[in-house]
């Protein structure tokens, strides 16, 4: 059987030869960003969240950590943290899984079937399981706002233009940015 950093580089190829891009956040091979793209036939298709990857040096015995760069309106993501509340990832885990896994089948699966029951954001939860259709806009309107391609790795401060900002956006200071987010 292969050593766990031999597993993590052969994943982490797949992953790259894939049509997926992967940003190295240091020399190692266990810290990276992949961008991914919302699931069509959802209403988180057009829009591109940056994933951050964490491999522990047991992997693949241990799961990867996985979180939302971007925010994105889901029952199961944390809207401050971006941690992902996924069964597969954080409790039943099998080396057998590798990161293909996670962006193909568990992330795509997770967005397309949220679990309201089991949150980590009880306003998405309470919204999609009381008003189906004021969720799915509420999802729509956060996929334009933080998930456009074209905003994909680039800080708030780097937009292309002033025009992106709002008036509100442009006044933010970092107290409002850690405040009770925009409906």
């Amino acid at each position: 059987m292969s050593s766990p950093s031999k597993r993590r580089e052969m994943d982490l190829m797949k992953l790259m030869m894939g049509d997926y891009k992967v940003e190295m956040i240091n020399d190692g091979m266990q810290e990276f960003y992949v961008d991914f793209n919302g699931p069509s036939e959802s209403p988180y298709h057009g829009g591109v969240w940056r994933i951050r990857v964490e491999l522990p040096d047991a992997y693949p015995y241990k799961s990867p950590s996985i979180g939302f760069v971007n925010k994105i309106f889901h029952p199961n993501v944390d809207e401050m943290s971006g941690s992902v509340c996924l069964d597969v990832i954080n409790q039943s885990w099998s080396p057998m899984f590798d990161l293909v896994n996670v962006f193909e089948v568990f992330l795509p699966q997770l967005l397309l079937y949220p679990n309201p029951s089991d949150p980590l954001n009880g306003e998405a939860a309470a919204l999609m399981m009381h008003d189906r259709a004021a969720y799915e806009q509420r999802v729509k309107e956060y996929r334009e706002k933080y998930a456009k391609p074209e905003d994909i790795g680039a800080a708030p401060e780097e937009k292309s233009s002033d025009e992106e900002l709002s008036e509100d956006e442009s006044d933010s200071s970092d107290e409002q940015v850690a405040g009770k987010a925009d409906p």
